[in-house]
Formats: C-alpha cells, structure tokens, sequence
C-alpha cells in the first residue's frame, strides 16, 4: 500500500518532535534558560518558539482558533532579538512542553480533514506542503541547538553523544573537473521552499572544482604558513573582522603544546586532519581560497558540481541520483555529532566526482543571498524575501547536524560572513 502524504507528514512532524527534544532533554532548566551567547536565543526561547510557529500554520492558518494567547510577540524571532531573549518572561520547561504538545494534537486533528491533493483548492495544503515546512522549520531549529550547546563552557557542554562516523574508504582525487553548459537549477518539489523556486536554467562555464571539502589537515597548513596574519590573502572587509576580532584559527581551535587541539561539546580532542574544517567564517574560507591559489565556487556551481550528472544531461536530486539519504550516502541528522572524514561515503559521490556535498560541512560559495529569476514569495515574506539584498552570503549542502529533510542538493541556507558558531567549512574551485 502506498504511503499518503498525511501519513509522511504525520511521521515528519513526530520525527522533527522527537528530536528536538531528545536534544534538551539532558539539561536542567537553569541552563536552558540561560542565554549562553548573544548569537544564540536560550533554549527555553527555541522549544516554545516552534510550538507558536507550528500553532500559526498548522492551527491558525487552516482555520483555528490561537491555542494560547499572548504568545506571539514573545516568539517572534523578528521582534525579539537574539540578545535580548534571556530578559523575556519566558514559559517554563512544563508550560513550553505542555504548550508544544496541545498545538501539535490540535495540528494533527486538523491534518485529519484536511484535503492534500496535489490540486486541492488550499495551496498551503497540497502534498501537505505547510506540514512538510513546519517539520523543516522544527529540524533547523534542533540544529541551532546543537550549535548552542556547542557554545556551553566545558563543563556543562558535555551531555550529548553519539557513535563515531564511519572511516575513509577511498582517497577521493584533489579536483574534478565540472563540464561546461546549461543545466536545471532550483526545486519545484512537495518540500522545497520558496527560496528554491523556480526551476530555471543556468549556463556555467567549465570549471574544477574540489573533489572533497577543505579538510582540518589543509587549513592548519594556512594557520601555520601565516594566513591570518598576511594582509594580501584577505578583503578589505575581512582583514578588518580578522582584527577586530582577533582571529588566529577556526572557532574552538586551541594550541595544545605543539599540536592543535579543539573543543567538541564539552570534550577537548586532538584535531583531526582527515575531517572537513568546520567553525570558519565566510572571510576566513575566502582567505584560504586566495592563498591556495583559488576561489570559493558561486552558489550556481556548486549546485552543478552536486547535481548535474553529463551522461544523461539532467539534474539529479541527490548527488548520488533519486534514492532517499540512507546512511551509506552521506552523514546527516546528527548520527554522529561532527563531520566524518574525507572518502567516507563512495556511495554518495556526485556524477561529475564530488564527495560528500550533502551532510558533514555547510559550505560557504562565494554568491550573495539573491532572489532566483520569477521568484515569487510563499507563504510568508518573512522566510527569505526580507533576507534578499542584505549583508548575507549562501551556504550550501548541508551538515552533519542537518536532518535529511532539509538537507538536499537545492536547499539555500544564508549567514553574515562572520558567522563562525554554525556547521560551515567550504571547497574550493578554479576557472579552466
């Protein structure tokens, strides 16, 4: 029997719940209400804020009436700035859960009746595509957790764990070359967003791009050969950030006599060098780039280099063709709590030869956040349209954090280029 879209929206939604909490669960109330850094809302703020986002689409949006009052302001994201959230009368961890729970049995007795036709008269309905967008909007929020508590002190960082990632099994190449020519860009899927929309047909230059993102090995060499302190390899704006903030090496890297070490929620560890670098901001991956000899790859490329596959001309939907992420294709949704290393998944190869493009490492490309050609907003402005045209670079591909439903070759994700606390590392490309 085939499985319905209320039936994968069902099973979405509790996966998204599931692990939200899973992540809060070990920590006591006086930490998660705590604001831990001014970049990152407290805790508390993230488990009652996806309860009122799901509460206004799942509830309100098809009809309902508020489960509780009074709390949209208070879990506004864009009226309650990050560093002001800890001073908010916040619910507490029993009202948050009790919140969170009465939406989502009121969501689901809504989802009962609902008509999820793919040419249903509500657009917000067909394949349950409001449905599919709140369990997304749960997921990104459990990866912001994850980013908090890897900003905890030592001693309070050390709560979650998970198995080790898989080893290398091959040695991917330094560079694979991308053909030249059009090819499809963008979703029109039951899950994509409006950001990923529409389709619409790019020309891309031939190119050569990394075969595997920049590893720790790679970048300590930049560390070590003076990259941050040689002025010629930095813009003018990231040669100023590297000052004013005083960066020497990634976010949580330290000197451990004569080796690097790095902080790993809680645990303090030798850095591996046969991982993706992750923690370094837009101007830091770009620095590399130049000292290297090369550029990071416009968001257009990297979305060729993950997709296009030459044989047949088309665009695939995950690099390794249309079957879903299983675990031999790519490290996602927080199976292992950091990157695996480089030549650990051969079954997730992209057809032109890119490894691991999806899980492990966001990456940064070299695009400003802009909308694509006939973009329309939907179903809310406040999504990306407000985003367009600000001091944002795209990130692509997904961390080892990501959940798999977020996590394709399409999804745009977009940061200041200072942001160091999230999953990013880059690779790097060449013109022919």
């Amino acid at each position: 029997m085939a499985v319905t879209d209320a039936e994968e929206v069902t099973a979405a939604l509790a996966e998204a719940r599931a692990r939200f909490r899973s992540i809060i669960e070990p920590f006591d109330e006086p930490v998660l209400r705590r604001q831990h850094d001014v970049l990152m809302s407290p805790l508390l703020w993230d488990l009652a804020h996806v309860a009122n986002y799901e509460d206004l689409w799942l509830v309100r949006a098809l009809g309902g009436a508020p489960t509780r009052t009074g709390l949209d302001d208070l879990y506004d994201a864009f009226q309650q700035p990050r560093r002001a959230r800890e001073a908010l009368p916040l619910l507490d961890l029993a009202q948050a859960h009790a919140y969170g729970d009465a939406v989502r049995a009121r969501a689901l007795e809504h989802l009962a009746g609902a008509d999820l036709a793919p040419d249903g008269p509500d657009p917000l309905l067909r394949h349950g595509f409001v449905h599919r967008m709140v369990a997304q909007h749960e997921h990104q929020h459990a990866e912001t957790l994850l980013a908090a508590v890897q900003l905890l002190p030592a001693d309070e960082g050390h709560v979650l764990d998970a198995a080790p990632p898989p080893p290398a099994q091959v040695m991917p190449p330094a560079e694979v070359l991308v053909p030249g020519g059009p090819f499809a860009m963008g979703a029109d899927d039951p899950a994509s967003l409006d950001n990923e929309r529409p389709v619409h047909e790019v020309d891309v230059p031939a190119f050569w791009m990394d075969a595997a993102p920049v590893t720790n090995g790679q970048y300590r060499r930049f560390v070590e050969d003076g990259g941050y302190d040689d002025r010629s390899w930095w813009g003018e704006r990231g040669w100023a950030w590297r000052a004013e903030a005083d960066l020497a090496a990634p976010q949580f890297w330290r000197r451990d006599g004569e080796r690097w070490a790095r902080l790993r929620f809680g645990t303090v560890e030798p850095v591996p060098d046969d991982e993706p670098v992750q923690h370094v901001c837009w101007h830091e991956a770009d620095a590399y780039a130049r000292w290297a000899g090369r550029r990071l790859p416009t968001e257009a490329e990297w979305e060729k280099a993950a997709r296009f596959d030459p044989t047949t001309g088309t665009s695939r939907r995950w690099p390794w063709g249309d079957d879903e992420p299983g675990q031999r294709h790519a490290n996602l949704g927080q199976r292992h709590l950091g990157p695996a290393p480089v030549g650990a998944y051969p079954e997730g190869v992209s057809a032109v030869g890119c490894h691991q493009m999806i899980g492990d490492v966001w990456e940064w490309t070299a695009s400003d956040f802009r909308s694509y050609p006939g973009f329309e907003w939907f179903p809310y402005a406040e999504y990306s349209d407000v985003f367009y045209g600000g001091d944002y670079k795209v990130l692509r591909g997904s961390s080892w954090a990501t959940d798999a439903t977020v996590g394709r070759t399409t999804f745009r994700n977009w940061d200041h280029p200072i942001r160091r606390q999230i999953f990013a590392g880059f690779r790097t490309a060449r013109d022919c």
